[in-house]
């Protein structure tokens, strides 16, 4: 770990920590490097480990609460409604916060937690932006915020709220190159490729382990269908981004796509078997759990049957399925319990789904379910049934508000996809058509990508029998 910064260095950088130990403040600062740089430090224990010496150093260090309870929350892997625990820490949190002399800062951020915590996902971030405003510093803030407005699917927001700030982050500032790599994720997702790569690169450039910025590039060269780029790219850095163990499953995931785009499904396999399966199955979190149901989601729908590999992802997602955090985590789930022919867990998540909806409350997720939520996941469940224009049905009206469900350009892909398969299979001709539209729009936005080339010709063949 670089120097880590005592009581005196915060309140140096204007951001005061309400504690007097120093060992507290380090513990802090080690915690909030792993979050930003995707990286647990072994020789702290991860952050497992980090957290543990801070809650020793100083109990009651109410930012040392946020940050750990923040985490939680923010890997979408566990929910306040159901899981006790959590549930009782962002409690102990909130009474800590009223039983001390804190700064208006560290108050805005138990805030904002007890907001996310609630469902309230806008709400949460218009706190963490108030931090901002006047700490335009405040890392945990910012990353907090970024994470939140990409579960949220507002790209021009999550851009933002880095512009707002960015010039603040002069190069003496711990961290501050990782700045690039945020911002530069917001522009290549609200399609400034140019701008987006060439901060990425400045990134890298200053510190090559940066796995964020490996990723802003890989999905540029996705969005381009640049495939010589992007897998050349992947191959050079690996080395400099394996050991990111909490984004390198990710970027492996990133390289396997350029393989299903090129049709080479075996290399992808392969990638997967070697890198993605494995770092899941070790970790369990929500990010290597959606990418393992996608990666095995699109080689399906590109026709190729992959075994028995949805059982142990099934393993790990059907204990997920009734914590409905995320309408985007539910559409992966679904993905597994169907994969895995796990008929008991897509009723328990559909069913489930259903009742939470039935008393949303200010849950941002849970009203998104009627409208986008539901449809999506019904479309999934008719595909699987072979009901293709019932599939279509459900989701052609859906699919410009599908972003308000989060996740990246590339992620969201998957729906874009399972629309134009569906059309492709269905027995009506106007369905059919409407495919053929779908993928010559696909052939504007991402020219030379060899997998619309592919559908487009069975658009063709289809034509020709018709």
């Amino acid at each position: 770990m670089a120097h880590l910064r005592d009581c005196k260095a915060w309140q140096d950088a204007g951001l005061l920590l309400s504690t007097t130990s120093n060992e507290a403040c380090k513990m802090y600062d080690a915690a909030l490097t792993q979050y930003v740089t995707w990286k647990n430090d072994n020789s702290l224990g991860g952050l497992e480990g980090t957290f543990s010496k801070l809650q020793a150093a100083d109990p009651n260090f109410l930012m040392g609460h946020v940050i750990a309870n923040g985490l939680v929350l923010i890997g979408t892997g566990s929910s306040p409604r159901l899981d006790r625990k959590l549930d009782g820490a962002i409690k102990k949190m909130v009474a800590l916060s009223q039983s001390q002399p804190l700064t208006e800062r560290e108050k805005l951020h138990v805030s904002a937690l007890e907001l996310f915590a609630n469902g309230q996902l806008p709400k949460a971030c218009d706190t963490w932006d108030q931090i901002l405003q006047n700490h335009p510093t405040d890392l945990l803030a910012l990353k907090f915020a970024h994470d939140t407005y990409f579960y949220l699917g507002h790209q021009t927001q999550m851009r933002d709220s880095i512009a707002r700030v960015y010039p603040y982050w002069t190069p003496d500032i711990p961290l501050s190159s990782y700045l690039k790599g945020m911002y530069s994720f917001g522009l290549m997702e609200t399609n400034f490729f140019d701008r987006a790569e060439k901060l990425a690169y400045e990134a890298l450039a200053i510190n090559q382990t940066d796995a964020w910025s490996v990723h802003t590039i890989a999905h540029v060269n996705e969005m381009k269908a640049d495939l010589k780029s992007g897998l050349s790219f992947m191959k050079q850095t690996e080395n400099n981004w394996k050991d990111s163990d909490m984004l390198a499953c990710h970027n492996y995931w990133h390289w396997a796509l350029y393989f299903i785009e090129k049709g080479d499904y075996e290399a992808a396999l392969t990638i997967y078997d070697t890198h993605i399966a494995p770092r899941c199955q070790f970790s369990g979190t929500m990010l290597d759990v959606v990418d393992n149901c996608s990666m095995l989601y699109r080689l399906q729908l590109e026709g190729l049957n992959v075994g028995d590999r949805w059982k142990a992802v099934n393993q790990l997602t059907k204990k997920h399925a009734k914590d409905h955090i995320l309408v985007f985590n539910d559409a992966h789930i679904l993905m597994s319990s169907l994969g895995a022919q796990d008929h008991k867990t897509t009723d328990e998540l559909l069913a489930t789904l259903h009742e939470v909806t039935q008393a949303p409350d200010e849950d941002h997720e849970l009203n998104l379910v009627p409208k986008l939520g539901l449809p999506l996941l019904k479309a999934f469940v008719e595909f699987d049934n072979g009901n293709y224009d019932k599939a279509v049905e459900l989701l052609y009206p859906i699919r410009y508000q599908i972003v308000e469900i989060g996740g990246s350009n590339a992620q969201r892909d998957i729906f874009a996809q399972l629309l134009i398969h569906a059309a492709l299979k269905c027995k009506s001709k106007a369905n059919q058509k409407l495919a053929r539209c779908l993928l010559l729009e696909r052939d504007e936005l991402r020219p030379n990508s060899p997998l619309t080339e592919r559908l487009l010709r069975k658009t063709t063949a289809l034509h020709a029998l018709g």
